[in-house]
């Protein structure tokens, strides 16, 4: 099955499209399983949770750590922003969900090689908004590390989703099963990653919205 493990909605500071907008993008998509991973809250998800009809919808954020943003999976409360990687990554586990490296070689927001530590369950390994360069080298560490890789568009606008996505088992069935098919390793991934044009519009936006937050990273 098709499964985008990383999107944002309007309830991320940067994100565009609205929650509807994106459940009619997944569908339309043809895709099976969805993650709504707005930075540092879980509304998007709650808001679209009455409306999944379809679709196995993941409990999900992507939380800003200190050193980077991480991927939070089937969890049953938020995470709070600002901690270590270490501690936001215990945290997770805390509230019964799984950790993963979110684009680890981005410049803006990626954690870094460095602070990939063990204690994550996966690495993001496919982001549709990150470089080749920088998804090949996730890949690359994903598999130095023995560890299960994802894939995700990373998509802000409905335009955007789909991009790049997961693949997982056909027989999943919630939510559960997919936490439990990354935790296994039954994941593969599918899509592309950003083009030539699509940096140059990325280095704007990214540096436009540092400078309004005050130089100060998300």
């Amino acid at each position: 099955m098709k499964a985008d493990l990383h999107i944002h909605t309007d309830h991320s500071p940067d994100g565009v499209s609205s929650v509807a907008e994106m459940l009619e993008s997944a569908r339309s998509l043809g895709m099976e399983c969805i993650a709504i991973t707005d930075h540092n809250t879980m509304a998007g998800y709650h808001e679209a949770k009455p409306h999944a009809d379809g679709l196995i919808l993941v409990p999900a954020m992507e939380v800003s750590s200190a050193d980077g943003h991480i991927l939070a999976y089937g969890l049953d409360k938020e995470v709070t922003a600002g901690m270590s990687v270490r501690d936001t990554v215990a945290a997770i586990h805390a509230a019964g969900g799984i950790a993963v490296a979110a684009h680890p070689y981005r410049t803006w927001s990626g954690l870094g090689e460095s602070n990939v530590i063990e204690d994550f369950d996966a690495v993001e390994v496919l982001n549709g908004r990150s470089a080749e360069k920088g998804n090949r080298s996730a890949l690359q560490l994903a598999r130095r590390m023995g560890k299960p890789g994802t894939g995700g568009s990373d998509a802000h606008k409905v335009e955007q989703m789909g991009d790049a996505y997961s693949i997982l088992p056909s027989d999943c069935r919630d939510a559960d099963d997919v936490i439990n098919a990354i935790k296994q390793g039954k994941v593969s991934t599918a899509g592309g990653s950003r083009t030539a044009m699509g940096t140059l519009r990325y280095v704007y936006k990214a540096v436009s919205e540092w400078i309004g937050r005050g130089f100060r990273r998300m």
